[in-house]
């Protein structure tokens, strides 16, 4: 079993490592944000998962400022909405560095499939030009099904055979609901395949499996909270986490997951055949939608 700590990180396909525990600031007000992030750092936080949809990019940008870390230990992701033309998703990317007042952003995922093939081809182009430009530095992709990333490689042929080798891009990172009660384990298996970084939203199920008797029964056993058991099944499965909070004491608790590990037995006592995502899921959506 690996040994994990707050500082692991994972090797992406774009040669950047990302850390394996984030910081989520989904529906963090953008008054508390800045707070909350600062309060994440002081805890070993190095990751923050924000997009443009969030409406807290300069939150976030601004305790990066405050935080007076090197920009360079600094893991920021944002998200383009959907797919939309390239001049579009270039006028976001260029929006994005502006509010959150950075020279690159570390991660740019495409934030859903919506918009249509062509649009999802543009805006995947857009990314790569941005890339090579310099203002991003990893590229991937949010709640996309198996026929979406299918669709993505055979659009990243396209790319390659219409501008040159390379020129397609790669994909480094998804991102999707995932945790016992939404596996995901055909989208896991295709990511394992490529290399490709898992993130796992909702990864504590946004509390509504708590009091679950499995669950309980192994907090009791590690001597953890639930929310812990959830994270280190996170951890041990090789994704990358991301909890959210702006309660100090709970962006702490989330962080306590490296001072025990669970054994097979028990990560097998959280596998369950269920799908019950508690989040929007558009990885079901048609490729038309």
């Amino acid at each position: 079993m690996a040994t994990y700590s707050i500082n692991s990180t994972f090797k992406l396909n774009s040669g950047y490592e990302i850390p394996r525990l984030g910081f989520g600031v989904y529906q963090t007000p953008p008054s508390e944000t800045a707070k909350a992030c600062l309060e994440a750092f002081s805890n070993g936080y190095r990751h923050i998962d924000s997009a443009i949809g969030y409406r807290n990019e300069a939150g976030v940008g601004e305790a990066m400022r405050s935080s007076k870390l090197p920009r360079s230990e600094i893991f920021f992701t944002s998200k383009i909405p959907r797919g939309m033309s390239y001049d579009n998703t270039k006028a976001e990317i260029e929006e994005s560095l502006k509010k959150a007042g950075l020279d690159y952003i570390d991660l740019m995922l495409i934030h859903s499939p919506f918009g249509g093939s062509t649009a999802r081809k543009e805006t995947w182009k857009a990314l790569v030009d941005a890339v090579e430009e310099g203002k991003i530095r990893s590229i991937g992709i949010s709640n996309y099904g198996i026929h979406h990333l299918d669709e993505l490689e055979k659009h990243i042929a396209e790319l390659e055979a219409e501008h040159g080798k390379g020129k397609g891009g790669v994909i480094s990172v998804g991102q999707w609901e995932v945790h016992p009660w939404c596996p995901r384990n055909d989208i896991v298996e295709w990511c394992a395949k490529r290399n490709i970084a898992v993130e796992a939203y909702a990864p504590v199920v946004r509390g509504k499996r708590f009091g679950d008797k499995t669950l309980v029964s192994l907090a009791e056993k590690y001597g953890k909270t639930e929310a812990q058991i959830l994270l280190r099944w996170s951890l041990q499965k090789g994704y990358v986490p991301l909890p959210k909070s702006v309660t100090p004491s709970r962006i702490k608790e989330n962080t306590g997951i490296y001072d025990f590990e669970m054994s097979k037995e028990d990560m097998a006592k959280l596998e369950f055949i269920e799908y019950l995502p508690v989040c929007w899921d558009p990885t079901i959506a048609g490729l038309d939608k």
